[in-house]
């Protein structure tokens, strides 16, 4: 064994270690003050307006003290507010420090996959694949936030159409929202049903729906949100405010659609100037290791094309993403 592969091994045992202590697995959601009030409102003293069915009462275990420091650490830091912003928009149980210790698990794993099964002591290599393992995680949570946030506008205009028939049946505005939260499928039912538990704890109507805006970053909320607002202030019927916005982004709904047909081939076209490259470079080092190795052995040559390629590939995926971005 080399001492390259010592060391190695060596920062491995080190990174578990660590992982260990931080308590990556333990089942404790992603929660601050108000979210653990939130919880146990949720499970023990939440009275509904409607007959709702009894939930089941999970167990939550505790983190460990090293686990709880280093969250309340990254969560003071503006780091870790945006991971938390982006953990509750993906809807994704982890605290900040669970977060994190997933950046370093997945690192190492990338790292060591390449390193001993895939490329077979390509150092180069290996750190690159380090590098992409860094930052698979967000591009997960990016993912998953998209998904989550097409579901819901989605969901939004029957959600309205909801809320305008609850209404017309002598519904207040709360009550209305209670059925939403008891009728809708998911995502639309935590997120309202959040905002119904923060009003009964005391928050106002105004604040409640400006977190859950901040929770899911769609303009078509943001336009639900204002007139519920403006409602409040200056009255009117809502009812017909909000089916007159649900018949609006029922179109909007409607566009974004064909426009997501028309932009297909530039999505594809995307993703195949992306990997088509790295996937070839990767077929050739596996099919002629000693032929691909040279670009990786040569400081003076190969480690300035790579670099070039990579950026010159990230420049031409910005561009097309920004080409097909077209903004309603």
């Amino acid at each position: 064994m080399t001492e390259t592969q010592i060391i190695i091994i060596v920062a491995a045992g080190a990174i578990a270690a660590i992982i260990v202590g931080i308590g990556i697995f333990s089942a404790r959601s992603e929660r601050n003050l108000i979210e653990e009030r939130l919880g146990r409102y949720d499970q023990e003293n939440y009275q509904s307006f409607l007959e709702t069915p009894e939930s089941e009462k999970e167990e939550e275990k505790k983190p460990s003290a090293l686990s709880a420091a280093v969250n309340d650490i990254l969560t003071n830091r503006p780091i870790g507010q945006k991971w938390r912003r982006q953990l509750a928009r993906a809807d994704i149980k982890l605290t900040v420090a669970e977060y994190a210790a997933m950046h370093v698990l997945v690192m190492a794993g990338f790292f060591a996959a390449s390193y001993f099964v895939i490329f077979s002591g390509q150092l180069v290599t290996s750190i690159l694949a380090g590098f992409v393992g860094f930052f698979a995680p967000r591009i997960y949570v990016a993912r998953a936030t998209s998904k989550r946030l097409i579901k819901f506008e989605e969901q939004l205009p029957d959600t309205l159409s909801l809320w305008v028939n609850a209404l017309r049946s002598g519904y207040s505005v709360l009550q209305s929202m209670e059925a939403i939260a008891r009728d809708s499928p998911e995502p639309t039912a935590t997120e309202f049903r959040r905002v119904v538990q923060e009003v009964q704890l005391g928050i106002d109507m105004d604040d409640a729906l400006e977190h859950l805006l901040n929770r899911v970053e769609s303009e078509d909320l943001d336009l639900v949100v204002t007139a519920v607002n403006i409602q409040r202030e200056v009255g009117g019927n809502l009812a017909e405010i909000l089916e007159v916005i649900g018949s609006t982004i029922r179109e909007r709904i409607k566009l974004k659609g064909e426009i997501r047909v028309l932009t297909s081939q530039g999505r594809i076209t995307g993703y195949l100037i992306s990997f088509l490259p790295i996937g070839l470079a990767l077929f050739l080092n596996a099919a002629n290791p000693s032929y691909m190795g040279q670009m990786f052995e040569s400081r003076l040559c190969g480690w300035p094309m790579i670099g070039a390629g990579l950026a010159l590939i990230g420049i031409g995926t910005a561009v097309i993403q920004k080409i097909i971005d077209i903004e309603m």
